[in-house]
């Protein structure tokens, strides 16, 4: 049994997937499973994978029709055989040769169900910078204001399959923001100060909108967590959701609602 198992969705990566596999292939730690998870690719992608099956010891390359790029990440978790899951895009790539062998000297010394560090991001996003290193140490707090990048986070095969199950197929942009939140929610992260990859912007997820996780987050975040709409985490202007936690509590707490605003205004006038 391999230590990692790293997860590639593809679909006509061929001009990108060369830079991923190099990345992975050079590194010095070895313990490795890679799954190449295609969705009927019509140009070099299989061909450039299959190059690739006799440089590591353990290669999956699973061509059939998915239903988006989560679809094709769930199949690589059915199919993972690693102690240690890590998502990685096609046109991403490990940050230098010895990340994973800096990663298994933590993961061996952490009863951590998911560790993560940061990313470095090459090209523009809507929420980072061209060379910006992404975003340091989370807590819950800066968790449910924006999300860590997958290409950071290593996550236990076993909690994820035992506790966790798979990325929901809904939210076609930030399932991997839920599948965090839901994790956070049974078992808090351990950080690494290291970058782990190189996130090339430009995909899907740099710009698109998801509105079925905006309509949802705050349902979700209080059925993870098991907190009222009051909780401090929500019940903030700090937080990105404030203003529809503001209607909710209106529209199903309106006694509540009202004195929780009258108080406000008592505190505030007699300081």
């Amino acid at each position: 049994m391999c230590v990692f198992s790293i997860i590639i969705p593809t679909f006509n990566s061929g001009v990108t997937l060369p830079i991923a596999l190099e990345s992975i292939v050079q590194q010095t730690e070895q313990s490795i499973e890679v799954l190449i998870m295609d969705c009927l690719s019509t140009d070099h992608t299989l061909e450039i994978a299959n190059t690739y099956e006799t440089k590591f010891s353990c290669m999956k390359i699973i061509s059939q029709k998915d239903k988006g790029i989560y679809d094709a990440m769930n199949k690589g978790i059915d199919n993972a055989t690693g102690n240690w899951i890590l998502f990685l895009g096609s046109d991403d790539s490990l940050y230098d040769l010895s990340v994973l062998e800096t990663v298994k000297k933590k993961i061996d010394n952490t009863n951590a169900k998911v560790v993560y560090g940061n990313a470095k991001i090459q090209g523009d996003t809507g929420w980072a910078k061209d060379g910006e290193v992404y975003a340091g140490a989370f807590n819950l707090s800066k968790l449910l204001n924006q999300n860590i990048c997958h290409q950071a986070i290593f996550y236990n095969k076993d909690f994820i399959k035992n506790e966790i199950g798979y990325f929901n197929l809904k939210y076609t942009k930030s399932s991997d923001w839920d599948f965090n939140l839901r994790c956070w929610a049974k078992s808090p992260f351990q950080y690494i100060d290291l970058i782990v990859a190189n996130f090339k912007a430009g995909g899907f997820s740099t710009h698109a909108t998801d509105t079925g996780i905006l309509d949802d987050f705050i349902d979700n975040v209080r059925r993870y967590f098991g907190i009222s709409l009051f909780h401090p985490l929500l019940n903030n202007p700090t937080f990105g959701f404030y203003g529809i936690v503001l209607t909710k509590q209106q529209e199903q707490h309106p006694f509540r609602f009202k004195y929780e605003k009258l108080k406000k205004r008592f505190f505030t006038k007699i300081r």
